[in-house]
């Protein structure tokens, strides 16, 4: 875990213009800088850096944030990683705390093998570019490949000449511990003598999503070698192969622009893709795919892409891990490449256009080009037919989401067309997998969770509660975000009797247990702890980048506006008013009235009003929060009416009734006599 005081030097050195600037072309635009949108395709420029409030914000599509977040959805990154990522662009040694010797020890292993591997990295590089060996040898192979120099350069490639211990002596001269050169893969022993993994091969690395190397892939250059023609780097802190796609470091943002994933088996595929301009591209490594390799490709699109060679072997590689794909709710795709061709020989013969477009007429879907080719293979034997079915059914049931039923639906059509059965019968077979996987993996609570709520609905109803009751009952408490919005600009401002705006806040939310909004509460909850054992009252920042990213998120849209005074507006308001005023809220349409009249009164009053009429914006919304608080206290005492046992007082529950809506009068009458945002 990063200490808390790493995290407050990173957040106090990072400028989020500068991190942002790195991905988003900038430009000022008064107090903040405007660009294009990273997270959607725009032409206008929506996408707001707020260097001030160290936030930012798309009014396209709504993403919003600080630095950390950005780097986060950016680079699909976790907290942890993000802020790692922050650390290194601005040179932070990153502290760590752990609860066991355990953590610590493996947080230290992996430190150790990353350093090492970047040694190797270097030191394999140094080899194929500046040793007379590797220029002949290694250099030479790759330009057979057709590998230009700036593509051998990007991904980083390598060679270890044959010499058995060239690498093992470098590294030990440098000191490095001979048990991690072990585990990295990097070193043997044998005959009492440290000799090198990878001599006399070329060197793929592989990078994390950072950029980092986790391990090699080392293939040999020898056609008649009975050594493995690759050999990867061994599991480790690092490296998890069912974790990793080779490649992706490079095709992430592609990915993510293109919205479709290309996949294909082996290094060479990838970067001869690549340097034909195919970016949108990874390995698998010639593994079925996992769940985690998966859950990387969703990270940056639901569009999954398999090339693959056209020969069985090809064939069969495809299918292995459909149903996985299928499940993790991927639109799986497949390309089958003529025989005797694979990604990198195809790409090269015919170059990016054809190549490309072969792609898009080629492509067929997964789940009924597994449904051809069981048929193709079980012929006229109708029990082998049978098992095809079955194994159809089992696929098409694990297309489980709900935004995919009408997708599910298709399927069966389809598969009972070409399977020339009844699609009914189909149908009935599918819910029967599905059944049998609820009943297994015991999901019935979502079910009983969805009545729940729709006989909360039809009570709610029965009451005869109006809309502004039901909203008030059961929709999102925007009241009890204002609170939270008052208490970060207000909470310091005073109230009366010596107490600030935040006394008064809290000593009503607590004595009516008003808010309900779990991250309210949370924000709500940490604001008083600082506020009375710390006295810090702005606690903007540490909302903002709280690690918590649903609180952060909320942080974020209370705090930014489309709108903001100008420095022009500023200075003549200030000269007539005799005040800066704050960044104003108002709905355009509000806005552009305003700003477009023939002179600036209405404007001016306006903000003065917002200026002076603070203590009253906090006791409306306080006063909401009431009314909606005696709203639900109303509605249990209808229902506690409805079902009173035998023998009990009628009337105890009758005047609770009556006294509860004198008081639901008057409030909605203070209401009515105050502004509410």
């Amino acid at each position: 875990m990063i200490t808390a005081q790493t995290i407050q030097e990173i957040l106090n050195r990072v400028d989020i213009v500068d991190v942002i600037g790195d991905f988003v072309k900038l430009k000022k635009r008064g107090a903040n800088y405007l660009g294009l949108c990273p997270f959607h395709d725009e032409r206008t420029p929506s996408f707001t850096v707020s260097p001030s409030k160290e936030i930012f914000k798309c009014f396209g599509c709504g993403k919003s944030g600080n630095v950390v977040s950005f780097v986060m959805e950016h680079e699909k990154l976790s907290y942890p990683e993000a802020l790692r990522w922050l650390a290194a662009k601005y040179g932070i040694e990153v502290q760590e705390e752990f609860k066991t010797d355990e953590q610590k020890e493996q947080r230290l292993t992996a430190d150790s093998l990353y350093i090492i591997n970047d040694f190797a990295k270097q030191f394999f590089v140094q080899q194929l570019h500046e040793t007379e060996d590797g220029r002949a040898i290694g250099l030479s192979y790759f330009a057979e490949r057709g590998f230009e120099m700036n593509t051998i350069r990007k991904f980083e490639l390598g060679y270890l000449p044959e010499q058995k211990n060239v690498f093992a002596r470098a590294a030990l001269a440098a000191r490095f511990n001979p048990e991690l050169l072990v585990k990295a893969g990097l070193i043997t022993k044998k005959n009492e003598e440290w000799t090198d993994t990878y001599s006399g091969r070329i060197i793929f690395p592989v990078h994390n999503l950072s950029g980092k190397i986790s391990g090699f892939g080392a293939r040999t250059l020898k056609s008649q070698d009975k050594a493995p023609k690759y050999i990867n780097t061994p599991e480790n802190e690092i490296y998890v192969k069912s974790k990793i796609l080779y490649g992706l470091y490079f095709a992430r943002q592609a990915i993510h622009k293109l919205n479709e994933c290309l996949l294909v088996e082996g290094y060479t595929d990838v970067i001869s893709m690549h340097q034909a301009g195919i970016e949108n591209v990874v390995a698998s490594g010639g593994t079925s795919l996992t769940a985690e390799q998966l859950s990387l490709i969703k990270k940056y699109t639901r569009n999954l892409t398999i090339i693959y060679d056209g020969d069985t072997a090809g064939i069969k590689a495809a299918l292995r891990g459909l149903d996985l794909a299928i499940e993790s709710g991927l639109q799986v795709k497949l390309v089958l490449l003529p025989e005797k061709e694979d990604p990198d020989s195809y790409v090269n013969r015919i170059g990016k256009e054809a190549f490309t477009e072969f792609i898009q007429k080629n492509k067929k879907d997964f789940i009924l080009f597994q449904l051809e080719v069981g048929l193709k293979e079980a012929g006229q034997d109708a029990t082998k037919k049978a098992e095809v079915v079955n194994r159809i059914a089992e696929s098409i049931s694990k297309i489980n989401k709900a935004e995919h039923f009408t997708l599910q639906q298709d399927y069966i059509r389809q598969a009972a067309a070409l399977l020339k059965i009844d699609e009914a019968g189909l149908h009935h077979l599918v819910n029967t997998f599905i059944r049998d996987r609820i009943s297994r993996q015991e999901k019935k609570l979502p079910y009983e969770e969805a009545r729940q709520l729709e006989e909360n609905a039809q009570k709610a109803e029965a009451a005869g509660f109006d809309d502004l009751t039901f909203e008030l009952l059961f929709k999102d408490e925007l009241q009890e975000k204002e609170i939270i919005r008052m208490l970060l600009e207000y909470g310091h401002l005073p109230w009366k009797d010596n107490l600030l705006i935040a006394d008064y806040i809290f000593s009503e939310i607590d004595a009516e247990g008003m808010l309900e909004n779990p991250e309210v509460q949370q924000m709500a909850e940490e604001y008083h702890k600082h506020f009375k054992e710390k006295n810090e009252i702005s606690l903007s920042q540490h909302f903002v980048y709280h690690p918590d990213p649903k609180i952060s998120a909320l942080a974020v849209s209370l705090f930014h506006s489309p709108y903001e005074v100008s420095e022009r507006w500023k200075n003549i308001l200030g000269k007539e008013s005799g005040f800066q005023p704050s960044l104003f809220r108002l709905p355009y349409k509000s806005f552009t009235k305003l700003v477009t009249g023939k002179d600036n009164s209405e404007l001016l009053a306006y903000l003065k009003t917002e200026e002076k009429d603070i203590l009253g914006e906090v006791q409306s919304v306080i006063t909401y929060l009431k009314l909606k608080k005696i709203k639900r206290l109303i509605f249990q005492n209808l229902q506690d009416m409805e079902n009173l046992p035998p023998g009990s007082d009628f009337m105890v529950y009758y005047k609770t009734h009556e006294h509860l809506k004198k008081m639901e009068i008057a409030l909605s009458e203070k209401i009515g006599a105050v502004i509410l945002r």
